[in-house]
């Protein structure tokens, strides 16, 4: 049975989720941790939290229908292998054990905090490279490095925008809006695969992802409609702070007592 206050701790990491990925992306590190709290086993948390995203945050293809077209030749290269990547994430995902998931709880956690702080200088990065031509050896590693980030996409996948936005810099794509449009589409194309692989696995605890659900199709509808009076960088903040947190504390759990 879940209390009200489980209720409300849910809806409420679901909708802030959701109003972050429509802001900045991150919203797992509120959804994943909140499961846990509340007593979902670390796998069952990562596929509960994935499922119930995934439909939310993918509204922001529909906003951002106009740019679709411009980016369908660089989707069709990218499709296979995130399509790939995910599933071999997610099936990796099915065969950890909790008690092998959990100790690597806090470093994923770490490892997309770290990821969320250093957007700026991915970015950055990328537009030192918007001039270079494409070749051949730009596009295959790209490619190849969008293969891995959707394995790591289907096995936890917070950060993956982040690193995927880097990658279409890299290999001269320049339009922001275009570039999120792609981001946005392949991310969700990840989570969706993998989130059904989750769903014939067994891994969704239903009364909660419901609940998610919802609370992250709202917050996506108010992140995207009231973005402009949020501050990205205090957006940014909050969430770095919370992430460092959150992995501090599970560190401590497992490892100092």
């Amino acid at each position: 049975m879940i209390s009200g206050w489980e209720i409300i701790g849910l809806a409420g990491s679901a909708v802030g989720a959701g109003m972050i990925n429509a802001v900045a992306g991150g919203g797992t590190l509120l959804t994943f941790p909140t499961l846990l709290a509340f007593g979902t086993s670390p796998v069952m948390a990562n596929a509960t939290s994935t499922l119930a995203l995934v439909i939310g945050t993918s509204g922001g293809m529909f906003g951002n229908r106009q740019y679709i077209k411009p980016v369908l030749p660089w989707l069709k290269r990218f499709l296979p292998v995130s399509l790939l990547g995910g599933l071999l994430g997610s099936t990796l995902l099915t065969h950890t054990s909790n008690q092998i998931f959990s100790k690597l709880v806090p470093f994923l956690i770490l490892f997309a905090t770290l990821l969320f702080l250093a957007q700026g200088i991915f970015r950055r990065f990328a537009g030192s490279h918007l001039d270079a031509k494409t070749n051949s050896v730009h596009l295959w590693g790209a490619i190849f490095f969008q293969f891995l980030v959707a394995i790591y996409g289907g096995y936890f996948g917070a950060g993956i925008g982040i690193l995927m936005l880097a990658t279409l810099g890299f290999i001269g794509m320049h339009n922001i809006y275009e570039m999120n449009t792609l981001k946005t589409i392949l991310g969700s194309l990840i989570n969706l695969i993998a989130a059904v692989w989750f769903v014939g696995a067994g891994l969704i605890d239903w009364p909660r992802a419901a609940i998610m659900t919802v609370g992250a199709v709202t917050g996506y509808y108010l992140g995207s409609h009231y973005s402009q009076r949020i501050s990205p960088a205090r957006v940014r903040q909050i969430i770095t702070a919370i992430g460092f947190t959150i992995s501090g504390m599970i560190f401590f759990k497992q490892f100092v007592r």
